[in-house]
């Protein structure tokens, strides 16, 4: 496979086939993001992304799913997206469903009806960072897009049939705004109403503004309990129709994985059981991006 620098894809896609479309990320300016600094945004040439393709014929005949790199291969013109899921679908017919990343641009490039005829080659689910749902915040970490902006984007996704995970970040807002950033997080998740809701918690990464701002003494990182207490208003605020709310990944201190809405209310309680002290938290040495 012809990879370009580190690739990176979400936890529930360990066991799919990574195929790279494009390098880096097509904004790369958010101050809390080091994933793709060390890349400029460029589209793989086609014709090395079909021999990979034909690799993975070859070579990873078990695997059932493949992910599209890096940062948002949605950004792709759909002419060449239609090509490439029609060459997966061609040369890899046991595969059930490609994932990919998308932001707020590359949604915004996608109509409704772009979104189903990606779905009918096999665009079965869509990863997006909203990270937080308080304008100021957004703003303040350089993200892509305003609120209104993505959720107006990620409502696109459902409608279409393909599956969404949205993703948010814990801490992203500082100590100072931290319960701001978890109510009207938490709103916008409901505004969107997608598939999955995963929630990170921040960890400063070397190299990064927002990394730099934090060792100034300028960004006030929350502490554990101050966490748990963001996740917990997060949550609270958060109701959806139907869908998966994750807070399991590496970087949490209390892995939840909660189905809305009948499990919001054990969740709740274990909660307050760990922010009581009851429950032990994950230690330092084991949270990880």
């Amino acid at each position: 496979m012809h990879y370009e620098g580190d690739i990176i894809r979400p936890p529930s896609e360990a066991d799919s086939i990574l195929l790279q479309a494009t390098v880096g990320c097509s904004h790369n300016k958010c101050t809390f993001c080091g994933a793709y600094k060390d890349k400029r945004f460029a589209v793989k040439n086609q014709d090395i992304v079909f021999q990979d393709i034909a690799f993975a014929a070859e070579h990873f005949k078990k695997q059932r799913r493949v992910f599209l790199c890096d940062g948002d291969a949605l950004i792709l013109p759909q002419k060449r997206l239609l090509a490439l899921l029609t060459e997966i679908k061609d040369k890899l017919p046991q595969i059930t469903r490609v994932g990919t990343y998308a932001n707020v641009k590359s949604l915004e490039t996608k109509s409704l009806e772009d979104l189903r005829e990606l779905k009918s080659l096999g665009l079965g689910i869509i990863y997006m960072g909203l990270e937080s749902g308080d304008d100021e915040t957004l703003k303040k970490v350089r993200k892509e897009g305003d609120r209104a902006a993505m959720v107006a984007q990620a409502k696109k996704v459902p409608k279409a049939g393909i599956k969404l995970n949205v993703t948010v970040m814990l801490g992203l807002a500082g100590l100072s705004r931290s319960n701001i950033h978890a109510v009207r997080t938490g709103e916008a998740l409901s505004e969107i109403d997608p598939d999955h809701a995963a929630a990170l918690t921040f960890i400063p990464i070397p190299g990064t503004p927002l990394f730099k701002d934090w060792q100034a003494g300028e960004f006030m990182l929350p502490g554990p309990l101050q966490m748990l207490l963001e996740l917990r208003t997060m949550l609270e605020h958060t109701r959806l129709s139907r869908g998966l709310f994750l807070a399991n990944h590496a970087s949490n201190y209390l892995p939840l994985r909660v189905r809305l809405p009948k499990g919001k209310e054990a969740a709740m309680k274990l909660l307050d059981k760990a922010l009581a002290g009851d429950v032990p938290l994950t230690p330092e040495r084991m949270r990880a991006l």
